[in-house]
C-alpha cells in the first residue's frame, strides 16, 4: 500500500518526541532555544531522533569573509541599487559587494546606508546560497543602521521588511514595509515586499491593493521588469494563468542582467510546470541556468520536469546540483519522495536526515519552517505534530498554502470533516484559493473520497490530473488509482519521454 494511503506512521518515524504547546513568536521573533538531542549527521545515518526545535537560538558560525574590497564604479552602483531595489543579482557581485560594505563601515560606522547596503546584500547572499549565517548578521547591520539614522531611512526598513519575508515572519514584513511606505509612499521597491507579506498572512485583497499602488507608479526601464514578474506572482495566486505567463516573459525579455533574466526565467518555467507542461518547464529552467549557473531554483526545477519525463538519472543529477549551491530543506524533501518513488529506501532515508539537518540549521538562523515540518509530519512522519505545528502556523500566517497543508495534515489523523474546511478554503477561489494547483486538487479529492462525497472527489482528482498528471512522483499515482476506484476512467497517463 502506498504510504500515502497509510493513516498510521510506522513506529520511530517521528522527529519530535513529545509534542509541546504551540510556539508563539514575540516581536522582533527573538529566538530563545536549541533543542537538539542528536547530531543531524546521526540522523542522517539512520542513527538517533531529532527533535524540532521549538524556539532556536540565532547561532552559527560567520560566513567566509566576502569579495574584494575595491569594488566600485558603474559596476558596483547598479549591484548596489538592484539589492536595495530587491532585484536579483549575480551571487559574485554580492560576494563584491559585501566585501566592499564591510570595510566601508568598518572605516564609517556612521555610514548608515552602508550598513542598510550591507545588510540587503546579506539577506540576497543568503536566499541564493546556505548561508543562513548571513541573516543574523543582516539583522544587526539593518538594525544599526537604523540606529545611527533611524529618520526616513526607508532602505533599512526596506531591508528588515525583507529579512523578515525571508525568514516567513510575515507580520514582521508586513509591519517593516507599511512603515517604509508612509515615509516614502513613492519607492516602488517596497511594495514587493509588502505584498510578499500580505501573501503570506492570508491577505489576498491587501496585496491586490499593493500591486495595483505599484503599477500606478511611474517606474524606469530598468526596474520595469521586476515590476512585471511582482504581478505575475500576483496574478498567478489569482488564478489568470495567461496573464502570469505574459508578464513574466515580458520581464524576462527585458531584463537587464543575465541573473535578473535567468530569475524570470526560473518563475516562467515554474508557472509552466504547475500547467504540466513539462517540456516548456524544462526549456525555461535550462535557459535560466545557462545564464546564471547559480539559479539552484531553476536546476531544482529541472529536477521535476525531468522526473516528470522518465529521465530519472538526469533528475537525480540536477536535484543534487542544486542541493549543492543551496541546501534548501524543500529540494531536499521532493528528493527524498523521488527516491522513495524509485523504491530506493535507503537513499530516501538518507536525504529525509539531510532535510532535518538543513531544517536545523534554518531554525538557528531564525527561519520559520513550520510549514515545511508541518508537511513533512503529515506524510512521512507523526501526523498529529504536524497538526499542532500547521495550526500554530495558520493562527500566525493563514495563507493558502498552510491552509492546504493543515488540511492535508487533518486528514492524516482522520479528521476528515475538518480537513475539508481547510481544503476548501485553498481550492475555492470565493474563500480565497484562486491558484489553480494540482496537489491542493488532489488532497481535496482524497479528503472527499473518505468522506463518502464521490461526485466531489471525482471531480477535484480529475483536477488534479488534468492541471499537471505529473504534480508529485508519489502521488500522482494514489491520484489515478484513486479515480479508477471511484468507477471513473482516469485520463490516460502520459509516456515517459
Amino acid at each position: 500500500m502506498c504510504a500515502l494511503e497509510n493513516r498510521q506512521s510506522g513506529p520511530g518515524t517521528s522527529l519530535l518526541a513529545e509534542p509541546g504547546p504551540p510556539r508563539r513568536r514575540g516581536r522582533g521573533r527573538v529566538l530563545r532555544r536549541l533543542l537538539v538531542v542528536a547530531l543531524a549527521c546521526g540522523v542522517a545515518a539512520g542513527g538517533t531522533l531529532l527533535l524540532w526545535p521549538r524556539e532556536p537560538h540565532r547561532a552559527g558560525a560567520p560566513h567566509p569573509a566576502a569579495g574584494p574590497p575595491a569594488f566600485a564604479g558603474a559596476r558596483a552602483a547598479a549591484v548596489q541599487a538592484a539589492v536595495l531595489d530587491g532585484r536579483p543579482a549575480a551571487l559574485p557581485d554580492l560576494t563584491s559587494l559585501i566585501g566592499a560594505r564591510e570595510l566601508r563601515v568598518r572605516e564609517h560606522p556612521k555610514d548608515a546606508r552602508a550598513w542598510a547596503v550591507l545588510g540587503a546584500a546579506y539577506v540576497a547572499r543568503a536566499r541564493r546560497t546556505d548561508g543562513t549565517a548571513d541573516y543574523p548578521k543582516a539583522e544587526q547591520a539593518l538594525r544599526t543602521s537604523l540606529q545611527v539614522a533611524a529618520k526616513g531611512n526607508t532602505e533599512a526598513l526596506g531591508g528588515l521588511a525583507a529579512l523578515a519575508n525571508a525568514r516567513r515572519d510575515f507580520a514582521e514584513g508586513r509591519r517593516y514595509a507599511e512603515e517604509a511606505l508612509k515615509a516614502a509612499p513613492k519607492r516602488w521597491a517596497t511594495y514587493p515586499m509588502l505584498i510578499d507579506a500580505c501573501d503570506g498572512l492570508g491577505d489576498y485583497k491587501a496585496a491586490r491593493a499593493a500591486l495595483d499602488k505599484l503599477m500606478a507608479l511611474k517606474v524606469g526601464a530598468a526596474v520595469r521588469p521586476a515590476v512585471m514578474a511582482r504581478a505575475s506572482a500576483v496574478y498567478r495566486d489569482r488564478g489568470w494563468r495567461e496573464d502570469a505567463v505574459a508578464q513574466v516573459t515580458d520581464a524576462a525579455a527585458a531584463a537587464g542582467t543575465p541573473a535578473e533574466q535567468a530569475a524570470y526565467l526560473t518563475q516562467a518555467g515554474q508557472l509552466a510546470w504547475e500547467r504540466g507542461e513539462r517540456e516548456d518547464a524544462l526549456r525555461h529552467f535550462e535557459a535560466a541556468v545557462r545564464l546564471d549557473a547559480d539559479q539552484w531554483a531553476a536546476r531544482a526545477g529541472q529536477g521535476r520536469a525531468l522526473a516528470a519525463l522518465g529521465r530519472t538519472r538526469d533528475a537525480l543529477s540536477a536535484y543534487r546540483e542544486a542541493l549543492a549551491h543551496r541546501a534548501a530543506p524543500q529540494v531536499s524533501l521532493e528528493l527524498a519522495e523521488l527516491y522513495e518513488s524509485l523504491g530506493m529506501a535507503e537513499q530516501a532515508h538518507t536525504q529525509f536526515g539531510l532535510m532535518r539537518a538543513q531544517v536545523e540549521k534554518e531554525l538557528a538562523a531564525g527561519v520559520d519552517d513550520d510549514l515545511l515540518i508541518g508537511q513533512y509530519e503529515a506524510d512521512h512522519g507523526d501526523p498529529e505534530e504536524g497538526v499542532q505545528r500547521l495550526t500554530a502556523e495558520w493562527e500566525r500566517q493563514p495563507g493558502i498554502e498552510v491552509a492546504d497543508a493543515l488540511g492535508w495534515a487533518l486528514h492524516r489523523t482522520g479528521d476528515d470533516q475538518e480537513a475539508l474546511r481547510y481544503a476548501s478554503i485553498a481550492t475555492d477561489s470565493t474563500k480565497g484559493g484562486g491558484v489553480r494547483s494540482a496537489l491542493y486538487a488532489f488532497h481535496r479529492g482524497m479528503i472527499e473520497r473518505d468522506l463518502d462525497e464521490d461526485a466531489s472527489a471525482r471531480r477535484h482528482l480529475q483536477d488534479a490530473l488534468r492541471v499537471n498528471p505529473y504534480f508529485s512522483p508519489l502521488q500522482a499515482p494514489v491520484a489515478r488509482s484513486a479515480l479508477a476506484a471511484l468507477g471513473e476512467e482516469p485520463p490516460e497517463e502520459p509516456l515517459p519521454g
